[in-house]
């Protein structure tokens, strides 16, 4: 469960603190952790890059034990995000459990010295290591049921949550609906059949199936709909005329009743 918390922007999340006053923490920006962790118990929780007011997430008691494990009840591990943390000897005993990646011994070291020197409890390392050690015996098992996946009921459930997440922002001159006199459709872009939704590295995931906006589309509108489609620009692939597809793109739009756009950036 990740990224522990406010992990709002991408730009110097290595470094930045958000500033957030208590409220709006809770109602905005934790109610989501909060339901997950008391809901479904979730055996590990990532905490995020970013400073919260000024504290380090990987070093902050406040999110890390007072919040997450003592009011929401997480019995789990704590683990940093690739770097996230700035320094062991502080983030140990606010609550984090494993850092991540490998740093060559180098926090281990520091670890050990700060116990040796006696400005680091002991005991803060000891809790530590029994929820690696539980987390563990929790996954090396491996995971045994009996019970078969339901991916079509997966998907189902997938595609219901996506349509009453969609926000139409603007409605410019009452344009939806669709007019019933409207029969000759127009769809540009690629993403519009060659969807992207996902990143790589921790981001990537295997979908047992991907929709796309074009095959629904045609099949929501039936057959009495004309839906003619452009990609207007190619998708990694450096050989692609630009030139070719845009002009596709502009002649099927001209002939159309209402075009819609997939861009890859504003126009």
């Amino acid at each position: 469960l990740k990224h522990f918390a406010v992990n709002n922007q991408e730009a110097d999340r290595l470094r930045v603190s958000a500033v957030v006053d208590e409220r709006t923490l809770r109602e905005i920006y934790l109610a989501g952790f909060e339901r997950v962790v008391r809901d479904a118990g979730p055996w590990t929780v990532m905490c995020s890059y970013n400073r919260i007011n000024g504290v380090y997430a990987s070093q902050d008691p406040w999110l890390l034990t007072e919040v997450l494990r003592h009011q929401w009840g997480f019995e789990g591990l704590v683990v940093s995000d690739w770097g996230a943390v700035d320094d062991p000897t502080a983030a140990l005993p606010a609550g984090l459990d494993l850092e991540m990646p490998s740093t060559g011994g180098a926090s281990a070291a520091r670890i050990a010295a700060a116990v040796t020197a006696g400005t680091l409890d002991e005991a803060a390392l000891d809790l530590a290591i029994a929820r690696l050690l539980q987390l563990l015996e929790r996954a090396l098992p491996g995971v045994e049921s009996d019970d078969e996946v339901d991916t079509d009921a997966h998907h189902s459930l997938a595609r219901s949550i996506a349509a009453e997440c969609v926000v139409l922002l603007k409605n410019e001159e009452r344009l939806l609906p669709l007019s019933p006199d409207v029969k000759h459709l127009a769809v540009i872009g690629e993403f519009a059949r060659t969807p992207r939704f996902q990143g790589a590295g921790s981001s990537k995931v295997n979908p047992t199936r991907v929709d796309d906006a074009l095959t629904a589309l045609r099949d929501g509108v039936g057959d009495d709909v004309t839906v003619d489609f452009a990609p207007g620009f190619g998708v990694d692939d450096p050989t692609v005329d630009a030139a070719a597809l845009l002009d596709e793109a502009v002649q099927k739009a001209a002939f159309a009743h209402a075009t819609f756009l997939l861009l890859r950036r504003p126009p």
